[in-house]
């Protein structure tokens, strides 16, 4: 007895865009079908290595193309793994994919049709985009082991029914009831023989399995492993089809990085670097994209042991030669061949991109703009690699608004004298730019990289040094520019009102002392050298981490009117009204001029309101 149900709300949101001709090239429906069969009988095979209890057929698996031309149909069938009925009502009936939301928002918000495509392509829905090309899709499968099958039907539009069969063979048969052709529209005539076989020769060819086409045993593909042939013998146009099938992304990949070990731990490994980056980079369920094969056999997807989070973009397979084939997750991040196998890669991937980096500045700023943030993960989690990821880094700095710099070329740059790297933190450029704190610097004409990213707060605590030169944040500790140090009879006129203002501002500052940073501004605030930055506090709270609060220094410029004023005023009488809201809006000023937040707004604007009502 069959059932009809509906679609997922945002499944039929999604199937209405792939349907109205999102796609201008359609010929991938057959890619995706292919794709999805293969992996299905990579999974068969896997199961049956590794479950002995398992009894089926895998002499001859395979994947067969029928092409009914009176029925205009196209069936797309393996004798794989096949589902459950509960599998078909959430892999097909639904998106289980964490990220779908923001996927359909990004395609409301692109208004053209090969960005749209591309964002679905990146997506890997696979299946849905049968119904490109077709007006009904059948569906019939049966899991290994088990004894019922499912058949699955719809047309795409809402709904669709689904039923259990006595007699449906093991694995998976994908029917397509075609749309009549269109050539205006780029749709073709998939009943015609040439038309497949062009497909599957230039999207499928490198697949591990026979592709037959209806009742020939003469496969349709190579069959070979691209990673395990030299690369001298494959074409580019190949790499950039299997990174498309291996990713599901709709571009060329940036670079592809084929090597191999030998010695006591043999492997191939075939890498790519994405052109762009995935919507789902800085998901928290977002996986890394690398397969694990053995000896051709298909272990796993998204193998977390062979490459570093920093690396999850980077897609591709490793197949090595000597692992048990029943291998488990656990047991992988302590296998020590493993970890042999990740230092390789990383060091590989970072080596590639130092020499794109050296040879095209121009295109490895195009990668860095993609994928700079997690690399500077890498910084914080792999001490071991972090001289060479120190050398791939590009930093925003005040040499230039437009071009970032490599720390390479700002120690190049350093004047003469000069002996640290200067950063500072915050949560833009124009705030940086406008803090009191790179005013003493500027004006000696320093460099001062800036830092807007949340992961910079973190890594440039983790990284002491680059190249023998210490990094140096502006607004900590105390700072040697050259200049002339404060005269002691001029620090002991000041010694007093510093007294008396950090007794009044006790519970926000733990000193209060003259500052050799400052130019134009009043007053500043910042951090001992060890303390942690306001920013970097607020994101530890912002993921639930109980923090104490970090009271930090208030500096004065004591060629500041302000300044020069207040400690007339507290010298004559320091319990003069309104000395006390002076040095709260002091401190509030201070606070503002480098991004910070009052802790009472409304209180410290009716104190600005009154102060401005009296001066008139």
């Amino acid at each position: 007895m069959s059932e009809t149900l509906e679609f997922q709300a945002e499944t039929r949101q999604l199937l209405q865009l792939m349907v109205h001709s999102i796609y201008s090239n359609k010929d991938i429906f057959l890619r995706e079908l292919i794709s999805n069969a293969s992996d299905a009988l990579d999974k068969l095979r896997l199961e049956s290595l590794v479950n002995k209890e398992l009894d089926v057929d895998t002499d001859d698996l395979h994947i067969r193309l029928e092409i009914d031309k009176d029925q205009r149909t196209l069936t797309v069938r393996d004798n794989g793994i096949g589902m459950s009925h509960d599998d078909v009502v959430s892999l097909i009936g639904t998106i289980a994919k964490s990220g779908t939301a923001e996927l359909l928002s990004k395609l409301r918000e692109s208004p053209e049709q090969q960005q749209r495509a591309e964002l679905i392509g990146q997506f890997g829905v696979g299946f849905y985009s049968t119904f490109m090309v077709a007006d009904k899709v059948t569906l019939v499968t049966r899991r290994a082991g088990e004894s019922q099958g499912t058949r699955w039907e719809s047309a795409g539009e809402g709904t669709y029914e689904i039923e259990s069969l006595e007699d449906a063979p093991q694995g998976t048969t994908v029917t397509l009831h075609l749309k009549p052709e269109d050539s205006e529209d780029q749709l073709f005539d998939y009943t015609a023989e040439w038309k497949v076989r062009e497909i599957v020769k230039k999207y499928s060819d490198f697949i591990a399995w026979p592709i037959r086409l209806d009742d020939a045993d003469t496969p349709l593909n190579s069959m070979k492993a691209l990673w395990a042939r030299p690369r001298s013998e494959v074409a580019d146009e190949e790499y950039n089809e299997f990174y498309k099938h291996v990713s599901h992304d709709w571009t060329d990949p940036f670079e592809t990085i084929h090597m191999r070990g030998e010695g006591t731990f043999e492997y191939e490994a075939l890498l790519f670097i994405p052109a762009r980056a995935p919507f789902d980079l800085f998901s928290r369920d977002g996986k890394r994209g690398v397969q694990l094969y053995v000896k051709r056999v298909f272990i796993m997807d998204d193998c977390e042991a062979l490459t570093p989070q920093y690396l999850r973009f980077v897609k591709g397979v490793v197949d090595a030669h000597d692992l048990s084939l029943n291998i488990s997750r656990e047991i992988l991040q302590q296998d020590r061949q493993i970890q042999v196998v990740r230092r390789r890669l990383v060091k590989k991937v970072l080596t590639t991109l130092k020499e794109i980096k050296e040879k095209d500045s121009e295109r490895y700023g195009t990668f860095w703009t993609e994928f700079g943030r997690p690399l500077k993960e890498g910084l914080i989690d792999d001490a071991e690699n972090r001289e060479a990821l120190l050398d791939l880094v590009l930093l925003s700095s005040t040499h230039s608004a437009e071009q970032p710099t490599s720390l390479r070329e700002y120690v190049e740059r350093m004047k003469e004298g000069q002996n640290d790297i200067y950063y500072m933190t915050g949560e833009s450029r124009a705030t940086v730019e406008n803090s009191p704190h790179l005013e003493a610097f500027l004006a000696k004409g320093y460099e001062v990289l800036i830092l807007t990213d949340p992961v910079d707060e973190v890594w440039v605590d983790q990284v002491a040094q680059y190249d023998g030169r210490q990094l140096q944040s502006v607004a900590k500790g105390q700072v040697d520019l050259g200049a002339e140090e404060i005269a002691p009879e001029r620090s002991e006129g000041f010694a007093p009102l510093l007294s008396w203002l950090g007794a009044k501002l006790e519970a926000d500052v733990k000193e209060v002392r003259l500052s050799t940073r400052l130019t134009t501004s009043a007053a500043c605030i910042v951090g001992d050298a060890d303390d942690i930055t306001p920013t970097l506090e607020k994101m530890y709270r912002a993921m639930g981490q109980p923090m104490p609060h970090t009271k930090r220094i208030l500096e004065l410029n004591p060629d500041h009117p302000l300044v020069g004023g207040l400690r007339d005023a507290h010298a004559a009488d320091s319990d003069t009204p309104g000395l006390a809201e002076t040095a709260e809006l002091l401190y509030g000023i201070a606070l503002l001029s480098e991004g910070g937040e009052l802790a009472d707004p409304s209180r410290f604007t009716r104190l600005i309101a009154d102060r401005l009502a009296r001066s008139l």
